[in-house]
């Protein structure tokens, strides 16, 4: 153990002279971006590493006169500085000695390491979903032949946003968009677009539509996220891209049902879909009103040939009908004249009936007053009035001889005026 006693600004020129001995002019470091921020013309920012000990953080500071060099570098190379960006930075390590802070003066970058690490991990995932079929999974979907009903993933309100909406106001075309409002770059981008998508999908759109404008390899890093090209791949609606790269394809557009450029491009392209089917259908109907037209005219024609045959064949069947009608009309008087024979011999023979009936009647009626009056004589209250009795015996019945009468029977005579009850005493017979 020393005996040495460092005073602090002696010991940080120390740390900084040991370091100076170690590393040199400078070091290369590799290294997550984290917690990126610019104060004034000078930009501060962590490199994060992930280890199985744990995570290790370097501070590092880039100075406005070294932003001015690596400026141009980033952006010949379409790359930015942001957060979650893998780099390669060099730079000298010293101690800050008010803050007793360990960081990293950059002062270089190398550009290719990044793009590098994007296009390895870009190239991991594309063997994934080769591996699973799903790079041409959303290209098999067969596409709507009018795309209407479009579902657009974008950040809304952005230029992206106004120049596709602008393409397709244009057309004329009375689209229906369900818009998702969405991030398209940062840590919050993979997770909005991959659920965006996945919405959209059980809406019963048409079309999804994902669109962003340009922008750097970073920007841009979010459509080579796994999440999002799985969202896409998986979609049951066609799904068409339109990413304002340059060169590059990103995943999500690998995967895609179509690829295009630009929003403006991707909003053209559909806007031709609609277009093509808008024009086959009047070019169909030209073709029917051809067809049509040509069908009518020789179904004219036809129906004026079948017409002067029915006209012919008709006016023989009328002629024939006629003779076939005067002949009937012949045997009609015939019977009409048989009938009025008939008639009258019905009449006469009427009359004949109705005096023979007349004096039947008067006959009957005489007959009838003669065998009134003989019933009226036989009258038995006729008979009492003229001096007759009825004698009843004890069962009810007329006594009409004496054998019908016993000695000592009670009996009943009626008379015009009454009924005299009796007592037989002694029956006489004659002989």
């Amino acid at each position: 153990m020393s005996d040495t006693t460092y005073g602090v600004v002696e010991l940080t020129a120390a740390i900084n002279d040991s370091l100076r001995d170690r590393f040199g002019s400078g070091v290369w470091v590799v290294g997550e971006i984290s917690g990126l921020v610019d104060r004034g013309p000078h930009t501060y920012f962590t490199l994060v590493e992930e280890s199985a000990d744990g995570k290790a953080v370097l501070n590092v500071q880039l100075f406005a006169n070294v932003k001015r060099t690596i400026t141009p570098i980033l952006r010949r190379s379409r790359l930015e500085l942001a957060d979650g960006t893998r780099v390669r930075v060099f730079g000298t390590l010293d101690v800050y000695p008010p803050t007793g802070r360990l960081g990293l003066k950059l002062s270089d970058i190398d550009p290719e390491f990044t793009i590098g690490d994007i296009g390895a991990a870009r190239e991991a995932l594309l063997a994934r979903l080769l591996a699973e079929d799903l790079i041409e999974a959303n290209r098999r979907l067969p596409l709507p032949v009018a795309p209407m009903r479009l579902g657009l993933v974008t950040s809304v309100g952005s230029a992206a946003w106004h120049d596709f909406c602008n393409e397709l106001e244009r057309s004329g075309f009375g689209f229906d968009v369900s818009a998702i409002d969405a991030r398209v770059q940062g840590d919050e981008a993979e997770e909005m677009v991959a659920a965006a998508i996945r919405s959209l999908g059980r809406r019963g759109v048409d079309l999804i539509v994902v669109i962003r404008g340009g922008g750097s390899r970073n920007d841009l890093a979010a459509f080579d996220a796994e999440g999002i090209a799985r969202a896409i791949a998986t979609s049951p609606i066609p799904v068409f891209t339109g990413i304002g790269h340059e060169i590059d394809r990103s995943v999500a557009d690998e995967v895609a049902g179509r690829a295009w450029k630009t929003p403006t491009a991707c909003a053209g392209a559909i806007v031709d879909m609609v277009g093509e089917y808008v024009s086959r259908a009047e070019n169909a109907w030209v073709d029917i009103v051809r067809l049509s037209t040509a069908r009518l005219d020789g179904a004219g024609v036809s129906l004026m040939s079948t017409a002067q045959r029915v006209a012919r064949q008709t006016h023989v069947a009328v002629s024939r009908s006629d003779e076939r009608l005067a002949s009937r009309a012949r045997r009609v008087s015939a019977v009409r004249r048989r009938l009025d024979d008939e008639t009258n011999r019905f009449d006469r023979a009427s009359q004949r009936l109705t005096r023979a009936a007349g004096a039947a009647t008067l006959a009957a009626e005489r007959q009838l007053d003669d065998r009134e009056r003989r019933r009226g004589l036989l009258d038995p209250s006729r008979l009492l009035q003229r001096g007759w009795s009825i004698s009843t015996g004890p069962d009810g019945r007329i006594v009409r001889s004496t054998a019908d009468v016993a000695s000592g029977a009670t009996l009943r005579t009626r008379l015009a005026d009454g009924v005299v009850v009796s007592t037989v005493d002694e029956v006489e017979r004659d002989g």
